[in-house]
């Protein structure tokens, strides 16, 4: 086995790229909470192009607070990987933006002492929706069990908030400065959010004064991040050794297209993302509607219908013509509940059929159907009710409440081939295996489920419209 490494060189006759600067002459700058294959795709490719064109000390140490594999994976390769880029030509990257990797609960304290160093200038997240203990309504929950345990030792915390909290906390005590919290998760006023839960956490649980230095001196942009990165086939590592001549067992794959725009509003300095076509912008809020409601609503839309026609990949919705009918509709009635943006969101939806329509890419309709809970109020009951409110068509989004609340019955019942992977799938199987009618059905969902199917949206038009639309769904 060839394994790449950090003593690999470009081979003869081999098209990949490789980083345009030498990673050792670069020390680490951000420490990034939940290094997974997003992060790698995405934050790491812009700041790998970064390095490349501007330089400094912006190198990642990525951190997986529960522990995986891949840190063991990475370390005999120097933490070089290589990103596969599948559309009409197959490209490949090594990346050599990724310092370290930290992993596992024991190593915590490690992650603690990295975030507190002078070093850091920026902790960024990819933790999921549900990695950083919010409500429905993007407030701090305090009976999540991350957060409820990190109340209670602050000193040594467990989840991200209670550890950004302690992190600050710490370099408070010591006389740095701030460091900036960047969320790359798909949260709608994701900094926005962060910085409130930080801050009432540490309202809670430290000194007030911790809360003054955050106020005054701690920065949390938000941002919107873009790029589909399916779980890696089968084919993928025997790709990477082709396209580079070096065995890569960390390697991943994604799209051509990538996408991040971001409030420049960094308090320690930032990595040139510039460079790499980041956009810069005041407000990130027409941006992340068009994000939310269009991309990630419309991943919603496909996943369920695609579980519960048994299409395994988005490329097979697409391919059936009837499931691309209904995408098309949702994709115009998404633009319609946004309105005019001064941006050209029907060359946009145009975009997003062909992403999700390449056939280079096998990304499982199960993959997007997880945690369907902590989703679904931003892409897709947030538009209804703007749908709503502008007297636009709003029927795409009654029926992708239906296919999802029938997605999760028919698991509830034991009649599905597929799992629900979901914070509250104990809950919905209590709650959905029991009811018969259809009305009944939806009572039940909006009771375990306010925050996707509030009480408001079972009157009216919408009402009607989920009535009418989920009993062929169930036949």
């Amino acid at each position: 086995m060839n394994r790449l490494s950090a003593a690999s060189v470009p081979l003869p006759g081999r098209a990949a790229k490789w980083p345009a600067y030498k990673a050792e002459n670069h020390g680490f700058g951000i420490v990034h909470l939940g290094i997974g294959n997003f992060a790698r795709a995405h934050l790491l490719s812009y700041t790998d192009d970064a390095l490349a064109a501007r330089g400094g000390d912006w190198r990642i140490i990525g951190a997986s607070l529960r522990g995986s594999s891949l840190a063991g994976t990475l370390e005999p390769q120097d933490y070089r990987y290589i990103l596969i880029e599948r559309g009409e030509e197959t490209k490949a990257s090594v990346i050599g933006a990724l310092h370290s990797v930290v992993s596992g609960r024991e190593r915590i304290v490690d992650v603690l002492s990295l975030m507190a160093s002078p070093a850091c200038r920026i902790v960024s997240l990819t933790v999921t929706e549900k990695g950083y203990g919010l409500t429905g309504t993007g407030q701090l929950d305090t009976s999540h069990p991350d957060i409820a345990q990190d109340l209670g030792r602050r000193q040594s915390p467990q989840g991200v908030i209670g550890l950004i909290a302690a992190a600050l906390a710490l370099r408070q005590q010591i006389g740095l400065p701030a460091f900036t919290v960047l969320s790359c998760d798909n949260l709608p006023q994701n900094g926005r959010r962060l910085r409130g839960a930080v801050l009432e956490f540490a309202a809670l649980a430290h000194d007030p004064s911790l809360v003054r230095f955050i106020e005054a001196h701690a920065a949390f942009p938000s941002g919107v991040v873009d790029r589909i990165t399916p779980i890696p086939g089968q084919d993928l590592f025997g790709l990477a050794r082709a396209e580079t001549g070096y065995d890569d067992l960390a390697a991943i794959e994604t799209e051509p297209f990538r996408q991040w725009i971001l409030e420049d509003s960094f308090c320690a300095g930032r990595p040139a993302w510039e460079t790499a076509g980041a956009l810069f912008v005041p407000d990130i809020t027409d941006y992340e509607r068009m994000k939310l409601w269009m991309l990630n609503g419309t991943h919603s839309l496909i996943a369920y219908c695609g579980c519960l026609h048994e299409k395994k990949y988005v490329r097979d919705v697409m391919a059936d013509g009837h499931l691309k009918d209904l995408v098309v509709r949702h994709l115009s009635a998404a633009s319609s509940a946004i309105g005019q943006l001064g941006m050209d969101l029907d060359a946009y939806a145009e975009k997003l059929k062909a992403r999700f329509s390449n056939p280079a890419i096998a990304h499982a309709t199960a993959q997007i159907a997880m945690d369907g809970t902590q989703k679904l109020p931003q892409r897709i009951t947030a538009p209804a009710f703007a749908a709503l409110k502008r007297g636009t068509d709003f029927e795409p989004f009654a029926f992708t409440i239906a296919v999802w609340i029938v997605y999760v019955e028919r698991w509830a019942k034991g009649l599905a081939a597929y799992e629900v992977s979901d914070p509250q799938s104990a809950v919905l199987r209590e709650v959905l295996s029991k009811p018969s009618s259809d009305l009944e059905l939806l009572r039940a969902a909006s009771a375990a489920c306010p925050h996707i199917l509030p009480t408001e949206l079972l009157d009216g038009r919408f009402g009607a419209a989920l009535q009418r639309l989920i009993g062929p769904l169930r036949a």
